[in-house]
């Protein structure tokens, strides 16, 4: 049996990791082969995704840093009774990058980005410690180490020191069952779907939107996603905060432009989700998101005001192209391919 570790799932509060580990157990059980558990905390029951589920109340409730913090401490030195849930299992797969508890069976770990390595200024000396303990201890440690672009692999190669053949880059999935256009009129807003995190660059956006609302004073940006409630934004601004699946499905079939200004990510989902509704993008020219999206994106240098304007306003006259480009890449990434190949890994595990 292999088990499917999602003790560390906070829901709404992890961004893409989130997105990632659902798809995967829902892909797996569409079309996974093997016998599967997955054991999850008192946070998210019934995150299974379709698959038998576990749930471990020896996992400590958390939903706040501190709370999760003190969670994953507690079952780092405390592994004992939380092993014994995981009792039976042939491997396990850390699927939100934290292996606790440590077992003595192989194990493969998900590692989405080394941003912490790549862009330490922006994290506190607390956050580095932590994640170089726990992050980095789990994919040094672990039988094999799963990332979502060639990217990160290189990252976790040259920064970790893990072994090339131990780490296997798996595209995200998307689910086409509900990212697809719809029948609603694009309308006059762009969208940008993230927290104010400092690395997805709000500040910057902000410049770029100013310089396109003297051509386009009509134009408005929708931000969603925590965090924003408080913080002061320019005119033509709409803070949209938390929203729902639907909501966010709604606002990438209308809007007329998905900006995705991100200064590091590992993968690059958002673009391809809104690529599958049908919405042209306008992203950031990083690594992980020009490997995503490949040429069916418009991209532009996320530190240069000027050029997110210029590239956004190109994309809002001439829209077409990067629709029919957009549809066609994001058809690719299905969460039934991503499962196969992780359980592809899987095997070599057992």
């Amino acid at each position: 049996m292999i088990g499917i570790s999602l003790l560390t799932l906070v829901p709404g509060e992890i961004g893409g990791a989130e997105t990632a580990a659902r798809g995967l157990v829902a892909g797996l059980a569409e079309v996974g082969t093997l016998e599967y558990t997955v054991f999850t905390p008192p946070a998210a029951p019934g995150a299974g995704g379709g698959l038998p589920e576990v749930p471990v109340p020896e996992y400590r409730l958390a939903r706040t840093i501190p709370q999760r913090a003190l969670a994953m401490a507690l079952a780092a030195t405390r592994p004992g009774p939380l092993r014994r849930r995981f009792a039976g299992a042939d491997a396990v797969h850390y699927a939100l990058t934290i292996a606790v508890p440590r077992l003595d069976v192989p194990t493969a770990v998900t590692v989405y980005d080394l941003q912490h390595l790549d862009l330490p200024h922006l994290f506190t000396r607390a956050e580095r410690l932590f994640r170089a303990r726990m992050h980095e201890g789990s994919a040094r440690r672990a039988d094999a180490v799963i990332v979502n672009s060639q990217f990160v692999r290189r990252s976790v190669v040259e920064r970790l020191g893990v072994p090339p053949e131990r780490v296997h880059a798996i595209p995200l999935g998307l689910d086409h069952t509900r990212l697809r256009p719809g029948d609603e009129p694009r309308e006059g807003f762009l969208l940008y779907p993230a927290r104010p995190w400092p690395h997805k660059n709000h500040d910057r956006l902000f410049e770029a939107f100013a310089l396109l609302r003297r051509e386009r004073p009509e134009l408005e940006l929708v931000l969603t996603g925590g965090g924003h409630e408080d913080r002061p934004v320019p005119p033509g601004v709409v803070v949209r905060g938390l929203v729902s699946g639907e909501e966010l499905l709604s606002l990438y079939r209308r809007a007329a432009c998905l900006v995705f200004p991100s200064l590091y990510e590992g993968f690059g989902q958002p673009p391809l989700e809104a690529m599958a509704c049908g919405c042209p993008v306008a992203a950031s020219n990083i690594p992980a998101i020009a490997e995503a999206c490949g040429d069916a994106a418009a991209l532009f240098d996320p530190n240069e005001p000027e050029d997110i304007a210029a590239v956004v306003a190109a994309v809002l006259d001439a829209p077409e192209r990067f629709v029919a480009a957009g549809l066609e890449r994001a058809a690719a990434f299905t969460w039934a391919e991503t499962a196969r190949r992780h359980e592809a890994v899987y095997r070599t595990l057992t």
